[in-house]
């Protein structure tokens, strides 16, 4: 049986995808991922990825500032950042990428968290969800969540904590992005914790290109292995691949407002 899947989290404004899109996304469509979302890392990047939402329907966008980059964000970005969510550009379904890293080599950790905080106002203000980052953070960057509440939530991508961590964010109204990390075999933790959370607080998700699935390191990943994390979720969980197919779909139409599949 054929499946339809949203990529919550696809970085479709990079290489291999740029200049291919409408090639990649007719493959992403064979493999039944009807729906993408694309989420900004820089604000220079923020006119690409609104373009290519009006220009592509499967294509939707998330404007932000990653943690990753904090060398290059400064305050005149996060008015850019403000000035877009002010004007509510179609197709923009949530703030993204954002959040907190402690394993980059020098965090500046205090301007990270102050840069979370600005966007998490921005999030509440132009009601729309966030979409997180985080390695090596996931107890700060809960928070942080408890101290800006975001009325629409969010999620937080391409988990890879403790069970008990994920079960905060949970407790916060938050989602958790499923990836490709569940693909390997070693990976028996995060396996184990994408097998006994709530169903209800799951999304599928590649990171592509970045995060390639087990069998093709080495490659940039595509939007299509969504398809290919879906299959290993099944292998995980104890619920039937139609209910798990049916609950990562509405999940994803819920927390993005996204209209159902054509």
């Amino acid at each position: 049986m054929s499946y339809a899947f949203v990529d919550t989290h696809c970085h479709f404004d990079f290489p291999p995808f740029s200049g291919n899109e409408a090639a990649s996304l007719a493959v992403a469509a064979q493999a039944g991922v009807q729906q993408i979302i694309v989420p900004a890392v820089t604000a220079d990047r923020f006119v690409r990825i609104l373009k290519l939402a009006r220009e592509h329907t499967p294509l939707f966008a998330a404007l932000g500032l990653h943690p990753l980059y904090i060398a290059q964000h400064h305050d005149e970005q996060l008015e850019q950042l403000a000035g877009f969510l002010a004007s509510k550009p179609q197709k923009l379904v949530a703030v993204g990428e954002i959040g907190l890293d402690l394993y980059m080599a020098e965090p500046q950790f205090e301007r990270q968290q102050a840069l979370l905080k600005a966007q998490l106002k921005l999030a509440k203000q132009y009601d729309l969800p966030v979409i997180l980052h985080s390695r090596r953070s996931h107890d700060q960057l809960a928070a942080a969540l408890r101290r800006t509440e975001v009325p629409r939530c969010g999620v937080v991508h391409g988990f890879a904590g403790s069970l008990a961590q994920a079960q905060a964010f949970i407790r916060l109204g938050y989602y958790i992005g499923v990836g490709g990390t569940i693909s390997y075999e070693r990976a028996q933790k995060t396996r184990q914790v994408m097998a006994q959370l709530p169903l209800t607080s799951l999304l599928l998700e590649t990171d592509a290109p970045d995060m390639p699935l087990a069998g093709y390191q080495g490659q940039p990943n595509r939007p299509e292995r969504a398809a290919e994390v879906f299959k290993v979720l099944c292998q995980l969980r104890p619920e039937s691949a139609d209910d798990i197919a049916e609950q990562l779909q509405q999940n994803s139409q819920s927390l993005f407002a996204l209209d159902p599949y054509a």
